[in-house]
């Protein structure tokens, strides 16, 4: 078994802390983790379990994450951002490969650039990178269910925008993601001291996926069926990191790390590693380059 240690740091006067399990005989650098704001240190066991083999895996409660403590009001990227910087100085490492997910791929791709020389290879899955009106309307009916003290409309709400309930696309384990989901975030809402924090600040924080960023090996990877941003937009979102590479994962939604646990684990260590990416019967298609380089507009 690696050896687990927790590391307690602050950042801009806040406390929060970072999990690793160390690899003694490493192939590839340490592997940093952001998930989702309700995804906290202990999330991750597939990835653990596939990557721990070839590097250290780090996971993190971040202000306002978790045990971390509350942030303070208004945006909040520098400060996350700053938070990442300070695991990858307190690992004692030059660079890190970072994934990051749902919510926390706009604050590793804002890390990334900020300072790409830290980053030796970038994983972004399930990019928020367009979030229409009619969505955050939604959120924002959610918000008054939670308001009113209905947990249970709020979860059933909240689930029902991050999933593909569509019948007519497949994606695999559905119901029990939905089941497994909608208990999440009832459980969040009345156990987490941040949870409800961390709703309301999505609907005001608005993450910046512009500017592009070159110097980095990178890699977007989505659900084919992501209902969150489509995957159409997350490729166009991918072109503009220079040389990056974008692909969609069969048979799954915005909840892809949860669907297809073991594939985007897998998916992982072969970037990570720099193996090939395919074959991989779970991809879909099969990945391709990004070309373009001028940024999109991004609302």
């Amino acid at each position: 078994m690696p050896e687990e240690t927790i590391r307690s740091l602050s950042v801009h006067g806040l406390r929060y802390a970072y999990r690793v399990l160390r690899n003694t005989d490493p192939v590839t650098e340490p592997v940093v983790v952001l998930g989702g704001a309700l995804q906290g240190m202990l999330g991750w066991p597939q990835v653990e379990g596939r990557l721990g083999p070839v590097a250290a895996v780090v996971t993190a409660d971040l202000p306002g994450m978790g045990s971390g403590a509350p942030l303070p009001p208004g945006p909040s990227a520098e400060i996350l951002c700053d938070a990442v910087t300070r695991i990858i100085d307190d690992l004692d490492v030059p660079r890190v490969n970072l994934f990051g997910f749902s919510y926390g791929a706009a604050l590793a791709f804002h890390c990334a650039q900020n300072d790409p020389r830290r980053i030796a290879r970038l994983i972004l899955g399930g990019v928020p990178t367009h979030i229409s009106d009619e969505q955050r309307a939604h959120w924002r009916r959610a918000t008054d269910r939670l308001d009113a003290g209905d947990t249970d409309g709020f979860a059933t709400m909240v689930t029902d925008a991050l999933m593909c309930l569509d019948p007519q696309r497949y994606v695999a384990r559905r119901e029990l993601a939905y089941r497994y989901v909608k208990r999440s975030m009832a459980h969040a809402v009345v156990h987490s001291p941040h949870a409800a924090d961390s709703v309301y600040r999505s609907l005001g924080d608005r993450p910046d996926f512009s500017g592009g960023l070159s110097g980095v090996p990178a890699l977007v990877f989505t659900g084919e069926h992501d209902t969150v941003t489509s995957a159409e937009r997350q490729r166009a979102f991918a072109a503009t990191i220079q040389g990056s590479r974008f692909t969609t994962i069969r048979d799954a939604d915005h909840w892809v790390v949860l669907e297809k646990a073991e594939e985007v684990a897998d998916l992982a260590l072969r970037f990570f590693t720099d193996r090939p990416l395919t074959p991989a019967d779970y991809l879909s298609p099969v990945p391709q380059q990004s070309q373009a380089l001028t940024a999109p507009a991004f609302d």
